[in-house]
């Protein structure tokens, strides 16, 4: 059985409210490697919102984050009926 990867968690991730709304917000990458960074959101639904993109940092993740509640809202990540993917 292959050994699971542990993760490293950005200081940027963490609970996110705005608009009375709260979401998880996670930027990780595998432990101990210079690898690109992943975000997802969960909303309080427990919904899961991926980026299929990695970012170079994980600010740059977080930027685009902040991007998209400026842009849409952060209830934008609850109104999909679909899986969402950024």
């Amino acid at each position: 059985m292959a050994k699971k990867q542990k993760l490293e968690h950005s200081e940027l991730a963490g609970e996110f409210t705005d608009d009375g709304v709260t979401v998880l917000v996670d930027i990780f990458r595998t432990s101990g490697s210079n690898e690109d960074w992943t975000m997802e959101v969960v909303t309080q639904g427990e919904d899961l919102i991926r980026w299929d993109e990695p970012f170079a940092t994980d600010r740059d993740a977080f930027d685009e984050f902040l991007a998209v509640v400026a842009r849409d809202g952060i209830r934008s990540f609850l109104e999909d009926e679909e899986p969402s993917v950024h």
